[in-house]
C-alpha cells in the first residue's frame, strides 16, 4: 500500500466516525496530516516509524468509543449545554451590574423625595429634570421599540414567533433608560429587563457559538433563564420560567441548556451578593395545619387581586396608547413625585415594601393605601412604555394582599381570630398567588417564592394558594399577560423592522422542534394522514430517549417531540401551524 493510500484510509475513517462533530474532525485531520508527513519522510528506524504510524490510531479509537456512548442527539445536547455555561457567565455579569444600578437608583430616589419633602422649593427643579429624563427615555424607546416595557413578551416573540432583535441597541436602552427611570423611582422591576438582557447577550454570543437556528433559539432561551436566575438568585425558577413562559415547551435539550446557564449565572450573582436569599423569610413562623383553611380566603383574595392587576396593566396601556408617545414617560415620572413624597415604600420594584410586610404591624388603613397606590403607580409606570418589569411589583402587591387578609383575620371581633405572628407567612403565600393569577405561570410562581424566601417548608401552602388563585383567574377568563402583551406588540409592529444589524430569526427555511400535547390534532395520527401545510415535513420524532425517522405509517403519540423541516415560509408561520396541530 502506498503512502497516499495510507493517508486516505484514516482520513475516510475519521469522516465516517465524526462527520457531525466539527472539533473531532478537525483533530482527526491534524493527526492524519501528521501521519502523512511522517510516512513521507521514510525514516530508517523501523520502531520509530511504527511509533509514528500508531499516532492516529489512538485518537480514532477514543473517538469511536465516545461515539458509541453518545448518540448524535446527545452530542448536540451537551455541546449546546456547554455553550449555555459560557452564555450564563456573561449574562450573570451583566445582570449583576443592572441589579446594582437599579438598587442604587431606588435608594437615591427615596433619599431625594425625602429631601424634597423638607425642601419644597426645589420641586420645580426636580420636575424640570423629570421632563428632560422623560423625553430622553421616550427617544430611546422610539429608537429601539423592542426594549420598551418588560422585555419578556419580546423575548418570547423572538424564540417562538421568529421576531428580530438587535442585541446591542437593546442592551444600550435597557441600561440607559432602565437605570434613569430607577433614579426617579418608577414602580418597575428588574426581572423583565434582566430576562431580555440575558436573551440579547446570548444572541450576541450565539452569533459565534451557535450552529444554525435551533442552536440560536436554545441559547436565547437559556440566556433568558440565566437573566431571571441572576435577578432573583433563583436558578430553578429561571430554568422553569424559560420552559413555561418563553419557549412554551419542555424540550430536554432546552431544559439542560437553560439549567446550565441558570446555575452559572446564579453562581455569579451569589458570588457578588452573597448567599443570603433575596427575600429573607427563612425565620418566619410555619403555618400550622389547623390554620390551612385560611388558604381558601387567601387564595380567593390573591386571585381577585391578580386578575385586577392583569386587567389594570392592560387597561392603562390601552388608555395610554391615545397619549402622544413622547409624553408617556413624562406622565409616569410626574406620578412618581407625589408617590415618593407621601408613600416612599411604593418606589422602585417593591423589595422595601415586601420587607415592610415581613415585619408586620401595619394597620388596615395603611395596607389599603399601599395596595391601591402601588397598583396604580405600577400600571402607570408600565403603560408609559418605560423599560422596566412587572414581576417584582406584582409580588409586592401580593405581599400586601396577604398581609391585608391576615390583618383582617386577626380582628378580635371574629369568632376565630388569626394570630398576628402569621402576617409574614400570609405575605409570602400571597405573593405566589397574585403572581400566578396575573401571569398564568403557576409552576414558576411556586418555585420562585420558595427559592426567594430560602425556606422550602412553605411549599405546600404556597402551592395550595396558587392553585386556588389560578382557578379564580380561569373563572374570570383572564389571559396570560405576557401573551397578550406580545400580541399587542406584534399588532403595533407588524413588520418587526430593524436595521441591517438586526438578527433575523424569521428565516425562510429551517428546522423547528415542537411538543405534541394530549388532545391535539396530531396526537394519535399516522404521519401519512397528518394535515401538515405545504412546505413542512416531519423529519425526526423524539420519543423519550429515542430518536427515529418516521415513515408514513408511524403514529405520533402525545408527549413526542417532532422535528419539522420547513421551507418557503417564515419560522413564525411554521410555529403557528404547528401550534394549531400540536396543542391540545
Amino acid at each position: 500500500m502506498s503512502g497516499s493510500d495510507q493517508h486516505d484510509v484514516p482520513q475516510n475513517d475519521a469522516d465516517n466516525v465524526s462527520h457531525n462533530d466539527q472539533d473531532a474532525q478537525h483533530a482527526s485531520t491534524q493527526n492524519t496530516s501528521t501521519v502523512s508527513r511522517n510516512v513521507s519522510r521514510e525514516t530508517s528506524s523501523e520502531s520509530h516509524a511504527s511509533r509514528k504510524q500508531n499516532v492516529p490510531r489512538s485518537p480514532h479509537r477514543r473517538q469511536a468509543q465516545i461515539h458509541r456512548f453518545l448518540s448524535d442527539f446527545s452530542r448536540v445536547k451537551w455541546r449546546i449545554a456547554a455553550k449555555g455555561i459560557i452564555s450564563g457567565f456573561a449574562v450573570g455579569l451583566l445582570v449583576v451590574l443592572y441589579r446594582l444600578g437599579i438598587g442604587y437608583g431606588t435608594k437615591f430616589a427615596t433619599a431625594m423625595y425625602a429631601w424634597l419633602r423638607d425642601n419644597p422649593l426645589w420641586i420645580a427643579a426636580w420636575a424640570a429634570a423629570a421632563v428632560l429624563a422623560g423625553l430622553f427615555v421616550a427617544w430611546l424607546i422610539r429608537w429601539e421599540p423592542m426594549a420598551s416595557g418588560s422585555g419578556i413578551p419580546q423575548t418570547e416573540g423572538v424564540v417562538t414567533r421568529g421576531m428580530r432583535m438587535r442585541s446591542w441597541s437593546i442592551l444600550v436602552v435597557r441600561y440607559a433608560g432602565g437605570l434613569l427611570c430607577g433614579l426617579f423611582g418608577l414602580s418597575m422591576g428588574r426581572e423583565g429587563p434582566s430576562v431580555q438582557i440575558g436573551a440579547a447577550t446570548s444572541q450576541a454570543t450565539g452569533g459565534r457559538l451557535a450552529h444554525g437556528q435551533v442552536d440560536r433559539n436554545a441559547l436565547i432561551t437559556s440566556g433568558a433563564a440565566a437573566g431571571l436566575s441572576a435577578a432573583f438568585c433563583a436558578p430553578l425558577s429561571g430554568a422553569m420560567f424559560a420552559l413555561e413562559e418563553i419557549h412554551r415547551s419542555f424540550s430536554p435539550t432546552i431544559l439542560l441548556t437553560a439549567m446550565s446557564a441558570s446555575l452559572t449565572s446564579d453562581f455569579v450573582a451569589k458570588y457578588c451578593f452573597g448567599l443570603r436569599p433575596v427575600l429573607d423569610f427563612a425565620t418566619i413562623q410555619q403555618l400550622p395545619l389547623t390554620h390551612y383553611w385560611w388558604l381558601l380566603p387567601l387564595g380567593l383574595a390573591t386571585g381577585v387581586i391578580g386578575v385586577a392587576m392583569n386587567r389594570l396593566l392592560l387597561g392603562l396601556q390601552t388608555l395610554m396608547s391615545h397619549v402622544p408617545a413622547m409624553a408617556r414617560p413624562i406622565i409616569s415620572l410626574a406620578v412618581a413625585l407625589p408617590c415618593g413624597m407621601l408613600l416612599p415604600l411604593t418606589l422602585g420594584g417593591g423589595e422595601n415594601l415586601i420587607a415592610f410586610m415581613e415585619r408586620g404591624g401595619a394597620g388596615l388603613g395603611l395596607l389599603a393605601a399601599l395596595l391601591i397606590v402601588k397598583m396604580l403607580f405600577t400600571a402607570t409606570s408600565f403603560a408609559s412604555g418605560a423599560p422596566g418589569g412587572i414581576f417584582m411589583p406584582i409580588l409586592a402587591v401580593g405581599s400586601i394582599t396577604g398581609a391585608l387578609v391576615a390583618t383582617l383575620g386577626g380582628m378580635p371581633d371574629l369568632p376565630i381570630a388569626l394570630d398576628t405572628q402569621y402576617v409574614s407567612v400570609f405575605a409570602v403565600i400571597g405573593m405566589a398567588g397574585t403572581l400566578a393569577a396575573a401571569t398564568k405561570a403557576p409552576i414558576t410562581s411556586i418555585l420562585l417564592i420558595v427559592e426567594m424566601s430560602g425556606n422550602i417548608t412553605h411549599m405546600l401552602p404556597v402551592a395550595a394558594c396558587v392553585l386556588i388563585a389560578l382557578f379564580v383567574a380561569d373563572v374570570c377568563n383572564t389571559k396570560p399577560i405576557y401573551e397578550v402583551l406580545l400580541d399587542r406588540y406584534q399588532a403595533g409592529h407588524p413588520n418587526n423592522d430593524g436595521d441591517a444589524g438586526a438578527q433575523p430569526t424569521a428565516i425562510r427555511s429551517g428546522v423547528v422542534e415542537y411538543p405534541v400535547e394530549i388532545g391535539s390534532r396530531l396526537a394519535g395520527s399516522a404521519l401519512g394522514t397528518a394535515p401538515l401545510p405545504d412546505g413542512m415535513m416531519i423529519i425526526t420524532v423524539r420519543r423519550g430517549s429515542r430518536d427515529f425517522v418516521p415513515n408514513p405509517s408511524s403514529v405520533i403519540l402525545a408527549g413526542d417531540y417532532v422535528v419539522v423541516l420547513f421551507s418557503e415560509c417564515s419560522e413564525s408561520a411554521a410555529r403557528s401551524a404547528l401550534a394549531t396541530l400540536c396543542r391540545g
